[in-house]
């Protein structure tokens, strides 16, 4: 008779922090919310959670109270709109933008044709890409959202990744949740822009723009989901943690937008126009594309301050 034994196998280990295979939780809206039809544009999802193209609206032309109310919350329901073939002027493009408050510059970004339109110019200097972050949370109010059209696109590649940073909240381990509620991050402009920028130039803004401290899980203030607040480009630390918990910490959470299964990709034409919710959401533009040109403007929406 012979008595079944659990095999022995050889030590072995994975490091605990980071992403973890298996079933995700994938979660589009809020609990409750009511999902309800578009009456007034199709919407087309690209993704499962984030990203959808909108068709039927021209954005330069002046939208209706109805219409902005479905863009708006199509906005909330997918957190990035993409709109193809819209070729807006600059004043076109502030228009539409300013439909959901006042438009805010950047000084440490080069201005277009309008100061309050950033661009992007792939041809001329290094551009802010290839790395996943949040819009200008360095800033006390970080901004609401952003518009973003392409004006010229390379023959191949310089597609944008947008995450769902409610779903990659959803998705962390209990002991993580646990662990950040509550807790607060330092957020720097320097390290983003020391990559691009001499010594003299980022010690010019300082004072513009002093370190602040953001809850490093925000609330959205109209959806009301969690979401993490935290990126590689802007922040430094956790409030109240020796260095080597904050360092690893942050690792496991700038880790989280990695997940495939909460981005949409979306692939560029000339006059293509972009509307994300920059509080609910991270982004990463792919440079793939040397040597060939891409030129992007971007007008940004000012923001509150998170909670």
């Amino acid at each position: 008779m012979t008595t079944a034994t659990t095999p022995v196998l050889r030590d072995h280990r994975i490091p605990a922090d980071g992403l973890y295979e298996g079933p995700r939780e994938l979660r589009r809206v809020p609990e409750g919310w009511a999902d309800r039809p578009y009456e007034r544009f199709r919407l087309v999802p690209l993704g499962r959670v984030i990203g959808a193209e909108i068709h039927g609206v021209d954005l330069s032309r002046p939208l209706d109270a109805a219409v902005r109310a479905e863009l708006d919350r199509a906005l909330l329901e997918w957190k990035v709109l993409f709109f193809r073939d819209q070729h807006l002027t600059s004043q076109q493009q502030r228009a539409f933008a300013g439909l959901w408050g006042d438009l805010e510059t950047n000084p440490l970004v080069a201005a277009g044709d309008d100061p309050e339109v950033a661009r992007f110019d792939r041809s001329a200097v290094p551009s802010f890409e290839n790395v996943w972050h949040t819009d200008v949370t360095f800033r006390e109010r970080p901004a609401l959202g952003a518009v973003l059209q392409l004006r010229e696109v390379p023959p191949v590649g310089g597609d944008t990744l947008w995450a769902d940073m409610a779903a990659a909240y959803d998705n962390l381990p209990e002991e993580v949740k646990e662990r950040i509620e509550g807790a607060r991050a330092v957020h720097d402009f320097i390290p983003g822009f020391a990559r691009f920028y001499p010594p003299e130039r980022l010690a010019a803004h300082q004072e513009e723009f002093p370190p602040v401290e953001h809850p490093v899980v925000r609330r959205h203030p109209v959806t009301g989901r969690r979401t993490i607040f935290v990126n590689a480009s802007f922040t430094t630390r956790i409030v109240g943690f020796a260095q080597e918990e904050s360092d690893r910490l942050l690792r496991l959470l700038f880790q989280q937008a990695h997940a495939p299964e909460f981005q949409v990709r979306f692939s560029w034409r000339a006059g293509d126009v972009a509307f994300w919710d920059n509080r609910a959401t991270q982004h990463y533009a792919v440079n793939d594309y040397a040597p060939h040109r891409r030129v992007a403007e971007r007008v940004a929406i000012a923001g509150d301050r998170p909670h």
